[in-house]
């Protein structure tokens, strides 16, 4: 027993003396530069925390748009600054023109759509084709076999809240643009200038990440060419083709004189980065719509015009756009965007998918050199030897 006990505080004062082996002065030393290291880092990041959305997107078009700014960079006569300016100048040319000319009109159309959710000319269209007619009595009886049953306040309400929702969202954003000129033209050039020194010195910051990182170098550089990839397939992939919808669906509606054209193209273009709903959570209402007020062979062109357009775009266009580089369930990427616009606004269809992007390529270098590293570490348990072990107490 006193053999046992003395043992033990031998073993004791073995394990203090290493402790106060690890307190050499280096050891010290190290741990106090890594305490104010980190705090450094906070400091940083809380100083520039302000500026976090526009060195994102930056950061993002920068890399979008490189190979411009290469192309340019790769004459002998033109500077890097020169072509970085130019670059630039393309930037402002593409994003910014188009949102200052077009905000005021989406302004007055979500507001004039809302007010059209709020009008009785809604509740009387609701209730002449649906509530009022032979409709829901059809309807009601092959629905009945699932325990659903349609009434026509209800509908009405459902669809005066869709319209409502719709309206407030993008008319929150375009009267934020608009109330907050200063503030938006402002953000927006300093956007630009991050975009001009990050395409002169974008190599030389992504080595320096690389080498701050106490990550492998190779796992550092896959993490930065997955954000590449999806920062390209969502402005390249999903943006431009989102444009073409919205623009081409606009125009549909302007010509067959539907009212705010303007409107529902900029909802298409954001539904169209969205793999599941996509621009038919427009165009099939638009033709039911048609279809009941007596407009059959316009109904009938508006599904023909979805489908060529949607599949033309989303099988043949996006996939030589986007290639195979970024590949991404497409439930993830529906609920990642639609998070994505619930926390951050329409910010939220970038954010979204690059948060994605992070979860999953930290996945994927975990099972390929952590997980192991992991189990291996885990002291192993003889079972064989109490089999009761392994049974849940109740």
């Amino acid at each position: 027993m006193f053999a046992g006990l003395i043992g033990e505080e031998t073993r004791a004062s073995m394990v203090a003396g290493d402790a106060l082996q690890d307190l050499t002065p280096k050891n010290m030393i190290l741990w106090f530069f890594l305490a104010f290291f980190l705090i450094s880092i906070y400091l940083m990041g809380w100083l520039l925390s302000p500026f976090f959305s526009i060195i994102v997107l930056g950061a993002v078009v920068a890399g979008v748009c490189y190979p411009i700014y290469r192309w340019l960079a790769s004459h002998t006569k033109i500077k890097p600054w020169f072509a970085s300016l130019a670059t630039c100048f393309v930037i402002f040319c593409i994003l910014f023109l188009p949102i200052a000319f077009f905000v005021g009109v989406l302004t007055q159309e979500a507001y004039g759509l809302i007010q059209f959710a709020r009008s009785p000319e809604l509740s009387n269209f609701i209730n002449t084709h649906f509530t009022n007619s032979a409709l829901l009595e059809r309807i009601n009886p092959l629905l009945a076999n699932y325990d659903i049953a349609i009434k026509g306040e209800e509908l009405n309400k459902t669809i005066s809240d869709i319209g409502r929702e719709i309206g407030f969202f993008l008319y929150g954003q375009a009267r934020e643009i608009a109330s907050n000129t200063l503030s938006f033209v402002t953000s927006f050039f300093l956007m630009l200038l991050v975009i001009f020194f990050l395409l002169i010195d974008g190599p030389q910051l992504v080595q320096f990440l690389v080498d701050l990182s106490p990550l492998p170098d190779d796992q550092d550089t896959q993490l930065i060419d997955k954000f590449r990839d999806m920062a390209g397939a969502i402005l390249v992939g999903n943006g431009l083709c989102g444009m073409i919808q919205g623009v081409a669906g606009g125009m549909l509606f302007w010509f067959f004189g539907l009212p705010s054209a303007f409107l529902w193209g900029v909802v298409m273009s954001i539904l169209a980065f969205l793999p599941i709903i996509g621009i038919g959570a427009v165009f099939l209402p638009t033709a039911i719509y048609l279809f009941l007020t007596g407009r059959v062979q316009t109904s009938l062109i508006v599904v023909v015009f979805y489908l060529l357009l949607s599949g033309g775009v989303e099988y043949l266009l996006k996939p030589r756009l986007v290639g195979k580089k970024v590949q991404m369930h497409t439930l993830l990427v529906f609920l990642s965007i639609v998070g994505g616009l619930k926390l951050f606004g329409i910010l939220g269809i970038i954010y979204g998918p690059l948060i994605a992007t992070a979860f999953l390529t930290l996945t994927e270098i975990y099972h390929t050199s952590y997980q192991n590293m992991i189990e291996q570490s885990q002291p192993k348990t003889d079972r064989s030897a109490d089999p009761q072990k392994d049974r849940i107490q109740i």
